[in-house]
């Protein structure tokens, strides 16, 4: 029998391997920001989520920028569907490989994203660059979706959890009830460390891909 995995990102994967329950544990609030910001012209547009191209995809037209460079399989799939040209993508799909192959200085750099997005690109790259970093939006918890899930696990009708990021983690564990479970999984080491800082175990995927979450989860089980 397939194990019932319960996958909380927005993306609707699926999977032959494994029964996917999608719980989305976020929703999307979008944020106003300053306009002036898209009259200057930048060296770079970085991306480090699908939500980010999704959010600014009406202000391309209007926003001066030489090359892009995006972070995540999945946003640079979402741009290829977009017809949107990208000319850098880290190997490893991470804020740290992007950082480790952004050998350039002295460029002016615009980084629309979440309020809530990990600060270690933008302070990373603002050490040598002019970085301009956009929120765009806000995550805000399903509050729903995560009490469901609770009662899946309390009534033992899923065999694993993944999270996709730290922001998830922290709406689950961040109201209670919360169900005894020792099956989570992580899509990185920084969705891990957040479950660590709960005293909850995690499984980290070998690739942050969600197809390599649910290769981990069954390879967990063999």
């Amino acid at each position: 029998m397939k194990p019932v995995v319960v996958m909380t990102q927005t993306s609707k994967i699926q999977s032959d391997l494994v029964t996917i329950i999608h719980k989305p544990f976020i929703d999307i609030k979008p944020l106003e920001f300053d306009s002036r910001l898209l009259k200057d012209n930048y060296d770079w547009l970085i991306f480090s989520s699908k939500n980010a191209v999704k959010f600014f995809l009406p202000y391309m037209h209007v926003v001066n920028f030489k090359k892009i460079a995006v972070v995540g399989e999945k946003t640079a799939q979402y741009c290829c569907a977009l017809k949107i040209p990208v000319d850098l993508i880290p190997q490893d799909y991470s804020q740290e490989g992007l950082i480790n192959q952004f050998q350039k200085y002295n460029q002016r750099i615009l980084i629309p994203s979440s309020k809530q997005a990990r600060p270690l690109l933008r302070d990373t790259l603002a050490r040598n660059n002019n970085v301009v970093k956009i929120d765009l939006y806000e995550p805000v918890p399903h509050y729903k979706h995560i009490d469901e899930v609770k009662s899946l696990i309390f009534n033992n009708k899923i065999d694993a959890l993944t999270f996709s990021s730290s922001s998830s983690v922290r709406y689950y564990f961040n109201e209670d009830p919360i169900p005894k479970f020792d099956y989570y999984f992580a899509i990185g080491k920084q969705t891990a460390n957040t479950l660590h800082s709960y005293n909850q175990p995690a499984i980290v995927a070998n690739k942050q891909t969600l197809e390599s979450l649910i290769d981990k989860v069954v390879e967990s089980r063999d």
